[in-house]
């Protein structure tokens, strides 16, 4: 459920978060994703607190006299009113996320000398572990893309190879090119959030799906008369080729076509209906842990900032870790 208002209040509290927002963008270099998502929590929040009478002022008030006014109570008093509106802990705790960032800078930039946002806790929120398909169920899943779960199955084994195979997230699998795949080195250039860069290793199963996948690709663009040159930009492209004809276009899927496209062919080979993308991301991540991965390891793959991001996206079983625990442990022999 969306926290947004359903119209925008123009107020200088709002200007101030559009300020923030435009460094987010310009300086560094946050998704589209994240610039929608602390959009929306900002400026419901600076509309909500306009509302109030504490902050009741006009157009032309001092907008760092205002911020200044805000204090814990009032944020905890927002989150207060998300829950009132149905919002769950999670989505509540999206929005103190968003505010707490907008509050930092604010500190940062001079307009707080006391940063109230860091005063209130995060919502608790339940432990919930990803449900991971197991490895073999994955292999099956994988090696049996067919005609009768995929659109083009080639194209599809090939996104499932990278999901699963490279652990890449689907708004990365999306924006890859064709000269990202280095061949030569056995690895691919994944440009992940805030513009970051990494490259993953290309296994065999991978690389052959892919080389399949590429020559139908040539194929059909060849058919539809294209020149190498309008095919030459992104990896994955969509069935029709829609978007060609359009200044820029170059047929490219979307993260939500290649969420359709998993959860389908999920769906079709027995596995639970909640399967999306990031679910092969945490299955990558979870089962190069059970075959004895290095934590930091997965962490470098996944392109995680920090660890403890990695141990949230791998599960063990308690069998598991009792046979690393004897295994490992001095007291336990």
């Amino acid at each position: 459920m969306s926290t947004a208002p359903t119209s925008i209040v123009e107020s200088p509290l709002h200007r101030l978060a559009s300020d923030f927002l435009k460094v987010l963008a310009n300086e560094r270099g946050s998704s589209t994703h994240t610039l929608r998502a602390y959009q929306r929590e900002l400026y419901s929040f600076t509309q909500w607190l306009s509302a109030q009478p504490k902050f009741a002022a006009g157009a032309d008030a001092n907008p760092t006299e205002l911020v200044q006014r805000i204090e814990h109570t009032d944020i905890r008093a927002y989150l207060g009113v998300l829950y009132a509106r149905g919002l769950s802990r999670a989505s509540a705790a999206r929005a103190l996320a968003a505010i707490r960032s907008w509050f930092k800078w604010l500190a940062r930039n001079g307009y707080l000398e006391q940063n109230a946002a860091s005063l209130v806790a995060t919502p608790r929120l339940p432990k919930h572990l990803p449900r991971v398909p197991s490895i073999e169920q994955m292999n099956m899943v994988v090696d049996s893309v067919g005609e009768d779960a995929a659109s083009w199955p080639a194209r599809d084994r090939a996104i499932l190879e990278l999901l699963y195979g490279c652990g890449i997230r689907n708004a990365e699998l999306v924006g890859l090119n064709l000269d990202d795949i280095h061949w030569a080195n056995e690895a691919i250039l994944i440009r992940g959030k805030g513009q970051k860069q990494r490259y993953v290793p290309l296994g065999d199963a991978a690389a052959q799906s892919i080389r399949a996948y590429l020559g139908e690709r040539e194929a059909k663009f060849a058919a539809a008369g294209l020149t190498a040159k309008a095919a030459k930009a992104a990896l994955f492209v969509n069935l029709q080729l829609r978007g060609l004809g359009k200044p820029g276009g170059d047929a490219r899927l979307t993260t939500r076509s290649v969420g359709r496209i998993v959860k389908r062919i999920a769906i079709v080979r027995g596995l639970s209906a909640d399967v999306h993308p990031h679910t092969l991301r945490h299955a990558f991540g979870t089962h190069l842990l059970e075959e004895g991965a290095d934590l930091r390891a997965i962490q470098e793959l996944l392109g995680h900032e920090r660890l403890s991001t990695t141990q949230r996206y791998t599960q063990l079983t308690t069998g598991q870790l009792m046979q690393v625990y004897d295994r490992t442990h001095p007291r336990a022999r």
